[in-house]
């Protein structure tokens, strides 16, 4: 039987790949934040990762993170980014459970999140592929999407676009996806790039990711529901 990697060493072979990617893209490894996803995986895990010196935390689900929530309190400098799809009636649970919401893709939604009265920051999440299960806004609904953060919302800080491209094992398929979002980030001068994820983290740093949001390859795969 093959021993178990360590999360330690699970983290340092992540570790590895962002510094080499980054070397090779003539970027500097600190304009590069992992963000570690933890959806489906206990408190526990998220105290161990912290405790081996992982700070980005990234959940996909409002309901779930908010149960593991409370024993979480003493990670003092832990920041939680929500990058699963929000519904606006949830607003208010989520701004009081992260620091960043990566997936704001409607007005309505940036609107409810400003009105809660809580300092955010932000990013939209767009839409590159045509795949229904996909969220985010189009591409063209960005200009009236970003006008609305900038001059009716306040409360929130927009930083940045993020993407999650169509599922593809060869981390070359997802590349294009990339370069179109980083391509929207220069038009928009918007400096954040969330995207990128444990197969394709190198291609998305070598087009200009500021987040990555890696999971699996830190974690192994995600613990199954109970019957």
């Amino acid at each position: 039987m093959m021993a178990r990697v360590s999360l330690p060493e699970r983290i340092h072979q992540v570790e590895h790949r962002i510094q080499t990617a980054a070397r090779r893209a003539g970027r500097a490894r600190d304009q590069i934040t992992l963000v570690a996803v933890t959806k489906k995986f206990s408190a526990a895990v998220i105290c161990e990762a912290y405790s081996c010196g992982l700070r980005v935390f990234g959940e996909n689900y409002v309901q779930e993170f908010a149960e593991k929530r409370p024993p979480l309190s003493g990670l003092a400098a832990a920041q939680f980014h929500l990058i699963g799809h929000l519904q606006s009636n949830k607003a208010r649970q989520a701004v009081e459970l992260f620091q960043v919401i990566e997936t704001v893709d409607s007005e309505r939604l940036a609107r409810r999140l400003n009105e809660t009265g809580t300092p955010l920051e932000v990013m939209i999440e767009v839409k590159l592929s045509p795949e229904g299960t996909k969220a985010g806004a189009a591409p063209e609904e960005l200009p009236g999407l970003i006008d609305t953060i900038l001059h009716a919302c306040p409360n929130l800080r927009l930083t940045g676009l993020m993407t999650m491209p169509p599922w593809n094992p060869e981390p070359e398929a997802t590349r294009p996806f990339f370069r179109s979002l980083a391509e929207l980030a220069r038009i928009h001068k918007l400096p954040k790039l969330s995207m990128g994820m444990s197969h394709d983290l190198e291609a998305a740093i070598e087009e200009g990711a500021t987040h990555i949001r890696v999971g699996t390859a830190l974690f192994g795969p995600r613990p199954k529901a109970s019957a």
